[in-house]
């Protein structure tokens, strides 16, 4: 085993805070166990809640590099783990015009024409990396099958070149808003965590944290605010960095006092579609 990250779980906690991330026990305790298991994580929960924020934080914490795989429909292995640089290839194979294919085939497949993805850099990256496997829901569920090597054995297999081992595993943080289910197979690979909005105490240390310049009364007023909005029927309700926005906007307006007018006139910065604004105006009787 890889010597570990993190002493403890209180080493986790300060480390992060240190970066500017504020973890629940739940987190500090689960990012803990995945560097200690030597298991990918993988966390799920609501947008804006911190779970791409949260693959940053342990990449600060840890002074390592972050290699980010981010997800959407029809992202496919030669984006996600490596592909032939085929005109390099084309220009060597019209240069050798004349040679004998075996021998041919053998000088291009080679390293010098292998295109590493973010999947194979994290394998082979020799320091400290974090692989970040960002919104794999929004990924087909092939794309799977391709992490599952990856996150079982750390290792990837380009048919050319043999088995390329990790020698040192990444920290794997895989997120995932659930908008599809994600298999069995690649679940039993991970350990799991689920980020939600985080609680009213919780949110406002946050928040704090970011707006110094905040009074304690005034950022428990934002935090208040917005989690009346978080109850109505929204689009898209208001996420933690959204709070600090609003937080940060109340600075800039240089209030101590989140007035109606105050509100009404900025919801723009909390809610992003005109019908969540005018569904929160008549909630709170703007």
């Amino acid at each position: 085993m890889p010597e570990p990250r993190f002493a403890s779980v209180d080493d986790v906690a300060a480390r992060l805070t240190g970066v500017g991330y504020i973890a629940s026990d739940a987190i500090a305790t689960t990012v803990f166990l995945a560097d200690r298991l030597g298991k990918p994580l993988l966390v799920e929960g609501p947008a804006g809640v911190g779970k791409t924020e949260l693959a940053k934080a342990v990449t600060e914490a840890v002074a390592g590099e972050l290699i980010r795989l981010q997800c959407y429909e029809g992202v496919d292995e030669a984006r996600a783990l490596y592909e032939w640089n085929h005109a390099k290839q084309l220009l060597r194979i019209t240069a050798e015009q004349g040679q004998a294919w075996d021998e041919l085939r053998t000088d291009i497949f080679t390293e010098e024409f292998l295109l590493p993805r973010p999947l194979l850099k994290a394998v082979r990256a020799r320091s400290e990396t974090v692989l970040l496997v960002d919104e794999l829901d929004k990924a087909d569920q092939e794309i799977e099958g391709l992490l599952l090597e990856v996150l079982g054995d750390f290792q990837v297999t380009v048919p050319e070149l043999g088995t390329i081992r990790a020698e040192r595993p990444p920290f794997v943080v895989l997120t995932s808003n659930a908008t599809r289910e994600l298999s069995e197979a690649l679940r039993r690979r991970c350990l799991f965590l689920h980020i939600d909005y985080p609680d009213a105490e919780l949110e406002q240390r946050i928040v704090r944290q970011h707006v110094p310049d905040l009074s304690a009364d005034l950022a428990e007023s934002v935090v208040r605010l917005v989690n009346r909005l978080r109850m109505l029927k929204l689009r898209k309700s208001p996420s933690v960095a959204e709070t600090v926005d609003w937080a940060r906007t109340l600075i800039a307006l240089g209030t101590d006092d989140m007035t109606p007018e105050h509100v009404r006139d900025n919801l723009g910065v909390l809610l992003k579609h005109q019908d969540d604004i005018e569904r929160a105006s008549h909630a709170l009787e703007l």
